[in-house]
């Protein structure tokens, strides 16, 4: 197993005591791109995508191996664990998304709007009232590489929520170039979405009441490469994948930090035991960090 030298890059007092352990662990190397970590604590595993390989693999934490969940996988992108330990994934290449029962068994939560099929969902989280939240650029649509090559039914790129009552789908924001990663604040009444083909990438965050969003103001901008998936650690801060690693927003939006990493970073989540472990998933890798602070609980 590989080891890397952490280096917690400090910005402002705010991050002056946020480290963790001396070196990172590179779980698992060999992938074309890598994304979606998710972690299940009942089970002690980790799963992530390798799109362009179509498959998801999973890393048992117990033995350290890492095998292969699911191939054919439908060009997975993104995934979360529901308030039930139930899988949520977003396929890219079967232009859907969908949830892995605990039989699996896979149920369908969302494929078209307003009978369109959607264009490649990307990134998915799922509300304490079980409403999906997603992101729905064309990167699966845009060529081969990470799904199939299509014309875009929808005609635009749009973040959507499924009801989670009746199933029904609609669109929560439309003035997206390429929406991405997206994460609550702890208490859910804000939401926050990377769009990633702006120039500068950047972070926007917009008020959630009654299932909609108002607002949208520029939270944060990447300035290293641009910005993927996003995460909210247990004391309200805002983690993002970027070029050159983790970036670490304070929730005012000041960055306050980055956590380098030898590899261009898609995504990241919190596990283990105290839920104190980061995985980040990188280029052809995995990584893994023992942190001082810790992924909210549910």
């Amino acid at each position: 197993m590989d080891m890397v030298k952490a280096r917690f890059e400090v910005l402002d007092e705010r991050f002056a005591r946020v480290n963790g352990d001396e070196w990172m662990r590179r779980l698992h190397t060999g992938c074309r791109w890598t994304e979606g970590p998710a972690y299940f604590p009942a089970g002690r595993y980790l799963v992530f995508s390798d799109i362009p390989n179509d498959r998801v693999l999973r890393w048992d934490e117990t033995t350290g191996a890492v095998g292969v969940f699911r191939e054919p996988a439908g060009f997975h992108n993104g995934h979360t664990v529901d308030r039930q330990g139930r899988l949520v994934s977003c396929e890219q290449g079967n232009r859907r998304v969908t949830r892995t029962e605990h039989d699996g068994t896979t149920t369908v939560l969302a494929e078209t709007y307003q009978g369109k099929k959607f264009n490649s969902p990307n990134d998915v989280v799922v509300a304490s009232d079980g409403a999906i939240w997603f992101t729905d650029p064309s990167y699966g649509i845009d060529s081969d590489y990470e799904g199939h090559q299509a014309e875009s039914e929808i005609g635009a790129c749009h973040v959507y929520r499924v009801d989670p009552v009746d199933g029904s789908v609609r669109i929560v924001a439309d003035d997206f170039s390429r929406p991405n990663g997206l994460a609550f604040s702890l208490d859910e009444s804000r939401l926050h979405i990377v769009d990633t083909r702006q120039k500068p990438s950047h972070i926007r965050v917009f008020e959630v009441k009654d299932g909609t969003l108002s607002g949208g103001a520029i939270f944060a901008t990447c300035d290293a490469g641009g910005f993927d998936g996003v995460r909210v650690d247990a004391a309200g801060r805002v983690w993002a994948a970027a070029h050159d690693g983790l970036h670490c927003f304070a929730p005012d939006g000041t960055r306050i930090g980055k956590l380098l990493v030898p590899e261009v970073c898609s995504n990241l989540t919190f596990g283990g035991p105290r839920r104190n472990d980061l995985f980040i998933t990188a280029s052809s890798s995995v990584y893994t960090l023992r942190v001082n602070f810790s992924g909210p609980r549910f």
